[in-house]
């Protein structure tokens, strides 16, 4: 049966708890993975969240999976917090919804993204020219294959 992007995504957002932006910064706090999936233009434009990974979209189950060879150093476990952001909370809740597939059950989103962390007063670092970059995951470190 078809059904709507926004059926798809009010179904996903009922099988967890989303997070507003100062309860994400609390989690952040308490050693919750801030995950940040916007493109670089988006980032480049408006800034990024202090802390936050910056993983695409492309290569967040890459990125996130603590058997994964190519995962990020802080994902080195299934029981991890991550607060996966995107723009305005809409791809953050696909992108959460495959992060508990892959069986990470704390994967949550940011209701309103990045925006909303930013109108609500949160710590932001303004672009300054130079080109954002995804955080390195342990591959690319050399302490992967």
């Amino acid at each position: 049966m078809a059904r709507s992007v926004d059926e798809q995504l009010a179904a996903l957002r009922a099988t967890y708890r989303r997070l507003g932006p100062a309860e994400a910064a609390g989690a952040a706090r308490e050693g919750a993975l801030l995950v940040d999936i916007r493109y670089a233009a988006l980032r480049d434009r408006d800034g990024t969240i202090p802390g936050a990974a910056i993983v695409e979209r492309n290569e967040l189950e890459w990125r996130l999976d603590p058997a994964g060879t190519h995962r990020l150093p802080q994902a080195a476990s299934y029981d991890l917090p991550v607060v996966v952001i995107c723009n305005e909370g809409y791809a953050s809740t696909l992108a959460a919804a495959s992060l508990h597939s892959l069986g990470l059950p704390h994967a949550t989103d940011l209701v309103g993204g990045f925006q909303a962390w930013r109108a609500a007063g949160l710590p932001v670092v303004a672009p300054d020219g130079t080109p954002t970059r995804p955080t390195p995951s342990i591959a690319a470190d050399g302490a992967g294959g």
